[in-house]
Formats: C-alpha cells, structure tokens, sequence
C-alpha cells in the first residue's frame, strides 16, 4: 500500500463491484484526495464514473484528486469521454 494514497483499491474495479466500495472510497478520499489504482486488474465505464465522482466531490472541496497508476485502458476511456482533465495523475 502506498503510505501516501487514501484509497487503494485491488482486483476488480467493475460495474459488478463498484457500489460495494462506493462509501469507503469516498470516505477514505474526503481525507486524502489520493487513489492508488496500480492494483486493481481491472476496470470498466463504472470505474471512470466512480473517479469522476470522488474527483468532483474533492474539488467541490478545493483540492484535486491525484491519481497514481491509472490502468492504460480506463486512461483512454478517461481520453475518450474528455474528463482526463478531472483527474490528475502522479506518475512520472
């Protein structure tokens, strides 16, 4: 776990699993806008709509949320759909 990421989510980031962690995403992310994506192994449309959501709720709070190791696939949904912009990545 990255000492400095909020939420760390592992596995499966899909429409079958992301209302389960819906709460404690946001929960960990109004702490720390921060999110570890470098484990999960999968993620679909419902992963990016849970990201833009974190996203808007941490700049309704004035900061950005900083994201770390995007898979490459949902990066070019992010690109496809325009809302890269909303989230912002940490990698190098």
């Amino acid at each position: 776990m990255n000492a400095t990421s909020s939420w760390v989510p592992r596995g499966a980031l899909t429409l079958q699993t992301v209302a389960a962690l819906r709460a404690a995403a946001a929960d960990a992310v109004g702490r720390s806008p921060q999110v570890d994506l470098s484990g999960v192994t999968e993620a679909d449309s419902a992963a990016l709509a849970l990201l833009i959501e974190l996203a808007r709720g941490v700049r309704a709070g004035g900061q950005t949320l900083q994201v770390r190791g995007m898979p490459a696939g949902l990066a070019a949904l992010a690109d496809l759909y325009g809302v890269s912009e909303l989230l912002k990545s940490t990698d190098a």
